[in-house]
């Protein structure tokens, strides 16, 4: 009975002795995904760009921080694709990154989501607006028409 109640006192006092023991905060793992997450989202901040890279994604750098990690991936394939393009497209690149920069949260949202909208559209309804929006821009004075910047041409094939 006495080595029983001895053998019970010692294993509650190294239980204890364990409970007291301080955790080993490194040896808790963080799963795959996230550590995968964390890796890609600091591989892409702005100082880790190349100059090539940077000297593209210029237009974007103040809002670099800001975009998601999606975001930035789309920008840096574009950066792969830059020297392949037209000096044109590169132009046009340009453009339309400054002009984004230049937006408002709010103005990005509203963009957003009337591509989001445009996108889901038929492709008659498509083409019917381009109709108007050329009739329109023929209906402005030289002047103003010059002031609008030139659209992507309009893909061939219908979408």
């Amino acid at each position: 009975m006495r080595a029983l109640l001895l053998a019970v006192l010692a294993f509650c006092v190294t239980g204890w002795a364990a409970a007291q023991a301080p955790v080993d905060k490194p040896s808790a793992k963080k799963p795959a995904a996230v550590k995968k997450k964390e890796k890609a989202a600091s591989a892409l901040q702005w100082g880790e760009l190349n100059a090539e890279q940077q000297r593209i994604l210029a237009p974007l750098k103040s809002d670099w921080e800001n975009l998601s990690l999606e975001q930035r991936r789309k920008w840096i394939g574009i950066t792969k694709r830059y020297a392949a393009m037209k000096p044109l497209e590169q132009q046009r690149i340009q453009t339309r990154m400054q002009k984004w920069a230049n937006l408002s949260p709010e103005q990005r949202a509203q963009a957003r989501e009337n591509y989001k909208r445009m996108a889901k559209a038929s492709a008659e309804k498509r083409r019917k607006l381009r109709e108007q929006w050329a009739k329109y821009q023929a209906s402005l004075p030289p002047e103003q028409r010059q002031a609008i910047p030139a659209a992507a041409p309009a893909p061939s094939s219908p979408q």
